[in-house]
Order: C-alpha cells, then structure tokens, then sequence
C-alpha cells in the first residue's frame, strides 16, 4: 500500500510476531483483549488463523522504525464469532447471486469487547487508518468492511468516513465505592434483593464453596479442569468451542495480571469455573462452564462471585458481555455499543442504511424499556 505522506508508511501485517509487543501495546490503552499477548495467543494456538476463518490483515503505521498506529482486521469467510450479527445481510447476498464472503473485519476475535480499534493517538492518524481501511477492503475486493464495538468516538470518526452506524446494547455493573456486597443489596428494591440473597443461599445450601485465583497462581490443573467446564457448555449447546487449553495456557502465562479465574467446589471436588479478564478499572466476563446443575450455580459464579471481586479490588465497571436480559434482575444496566459498516455493492448500502435506520429507532425504544425495569432504589453511577 502506498504510504499516505513522505515520513509514514502503511503495511499489512499478517502475523503479530512480527511486530514489536511493547510499541503495539503502546497503542492499546491499557485493553488486555488488544494486547500483543491476548492476540498473539488467539494465533499462535490456532483459534484465530486463516484456517478457522480468521486470516489477519493487521493494518499498521510507522514512521521509520516506530510503530505509530495499527488496526486488528481480519479477512473472515463466515460470521461466527463475531456478536454483532450479519447473518440477514448475508443471506439476503446469496439469495441475490452475490458473494457476501470473504469480508473484512476490525475486531477482537470471540469478544464483545468495547474499546479502541484504529489504535493511534492524534485524530489524523485515526483517520489515516480507517481511510486505509477502506482502501483495502477495495483492493482485495471483499464485499464489506466491519468495525465491531468501537468506542463511540471512533465510531462517530468512521462515520465521517462514510461508514453505517449500527447500535447494540450490553448489561454493565458500576461500581461507585460499594463497602461490600450487602452495601450493594442495599440499594436495590425490595423483591429484587430479596431474589438474589434466596439464589445465594440455594447455592450454599448445597454444599458449595468457591475460590478466586489470579495470575500465576492458576494452576496447569486448574486450566484444565476450567478448559474442560467451557467444552462442556458448548457440547450441551450442540456447539463447537472456539477456544483450547493452549489458548488458555498462552494468556494465563503471558498476561496474569488480567486473569481471574472462580472454581465452584462441592464434597472437595471442583465442579464449575469461571473465566474473567480485568483491569484495575473494568474487569470482563467472559467464559464458563459447569459438570453439574444447582438452582443459582451461574449466577453466583459468573456474576455474585465476581461482584464481590470488583468491590473488594475497587474495580469501577463489570462488563457481562454480550446480551443477557436476566442481568438486569442482577444489578446490570443496559449499555448502547457501535459497530461501523461499509457495504461495496450500492443497492445493498442503500438497503442495510434503511434498515439500520429503523433498527436505530427500535433500540431506542428498547432501551428505554429495559432502563425502565432496573432493580435500583436509586441509579448507581461511577
């Protein structure tokens, strides 16, 4: 690609070993899922290569020999693992004779995850970034450009690039200074307290205890038994996991400071787990599983449990990922995210920009209902 001014230069990268760690997670703002360690990972143990579907086309910037700007693209031939769902859009393409795949993608591959994806300090390299972007979508002639769950400032800069805004919505917990979990209940109604002290006590009326473990102190025993709840979810659901052990194993050796592994015991065995990633201000709920059923059991530990972490480490937000209605019961707020989209084919832009037009509206409404049935006595704010 040709370099967009005599001192800058644009290439695509297709292997992060080939970029230096600590200038790329320079750019990152500190988001361990943009982390040279995180991505490198999804790579170098197969979850997100060309063979899964997930063939990188990192976009980066430099200025002689410095790293200065870089954006996570993927060339995908399919949609799964994405949360921001395009599944009409391509259904609509073959029934129309037009190829939908491959498309071009900025994201964090298995994470709904908001933050920055044109990774670069001044606004002008934003924009040389994202306008790159589109280059290429152009030059490889794909059928799409997506950018999924940017912050809404880069969300608005795309759109200045012509790209489609599209909302979404998450459940997300503050944290404005709780003392401990029962302060917490304390601001909540009535009934809904009430509701989560009964999911607590059917939990440990069954004999169950948990244990919250980081970093290195995650045992190889514990990754496995943790891998091995996370199968079985996706097995029960008649699905195929995304991720392996040696995924696990990468980040937990090479980001520990972001790991926060609860295990559920029962009768002395290990019989849930729970994955999340944290910072010291936002901590991520990601992965479980568990080999037996108890009333409450994913309540606690995918939710009560890390609460509890979030109070006791002053962590301010709590992102339960993607959709979940049933969090709100919990304590959790509905969220609007962003995606941006670029359609190549004219008549099909023209057709997602009505629709997410409407869909726009529908979300508003929607949203305002479900901030209607919060649980609080009063809106927590961070």
């Amino acid at each position: 690609m040709s370099a967009p001014a005599p001192d800058v230069e644009l290439r695509t990268i297709t292997t992060l070993a080939d970029l230096p760690a600590a200038q790329w997670d320079a750019l990152t703002d500190g988001n361990p899922f943009l982390s040279h360690a995180f991505l490198s990972a999804l790579q170098e143990s197969g979850c997100a290569t060309q063979r899964s579907g997930w063939q990188a086309q990192f976009l980066t910037l430099w200025q002689d020999a410095s790293l200065i700007g870089a954006m996570p693209l993927y060339l995908k031939r399919h949609s799964y693992g994405e949360y921001v769902f395009d599944w009409a859009w391509a259904e609509a393409y073959e029934r129309h004779g037009l190829a939908y795949y491959p498309k071009l993608l900025c994201a964090v591959p298995f994470s709904p995850i908001t933050g920055l994806r044109a990774l670069a300090a001044s606004a002008e390299m934003r924009t040389v970034l994202i306008h790159a972007a589109l280059q290429l979508a152009q030059q490889l002639q794909v059928s799409s450009l997506h950018c999924l769950f940017p912050a809404e400032s880069q969300a608005r800069e795309m759109q200045q690039a012509g790209m489609m805004l599209r909302q979404g919505v998450q459940f997300h917990w503050q944290n404005p200074g709780y003392a401990d979990f029962d302060a917490y209940l304390a601001c909540m109604n009535n009934d809904k307290r009430k509701k989560i002290k009964q999911e607590r006590r059917r939990v440990r009326d069954a004999g169950i205890s948990f244990t919250r473990t980081t970093g290195s102190r995650i045992t190889t025993e514990m990754w496995a038994f943790f891998v091995r709840c996370y199968d079985s979810t996706y097995i029960q659901h008649h699905s195929t996991p995304y991720l392996n052990l040696d995924f696990f194993q990468r980040i937990g050796a090479t980001m520990p400071d972001n790991v926060l592994l609860i295990i559920a015991w029962r009768d002395g065995q290990p019989i849930a787990s729970a994955l999340n990633i944290y910072t010291p201000h936002t901590l991520y709920g990601r992965y479980w599983g568990a080999l037996e059923y108890h009333p409450g059991l994913h309540f606690e530990a995918c939710y009560y449990q890390a609460i509890e972490f979030c109070i006791t480490e002053k962590i301010a937000v709590f992102e339960g990922g993607a959709q979940g209605e049933h969090k709100i019961a919990r304590g959790f707020l509905p969220v609007t995210t962003w995606s941006a989209h670029w359609l190549a084919h004219t008549e099909f832009s023209r057709a997602v920009e009505d629709f997410l037009a409407r869909e726009t509206q529908g979300m508003a409404r929607y949203t305002d209902e479900l901030n209607e049935r919060n649980p609080f006595k009063q809106l927590p704010s961070d």
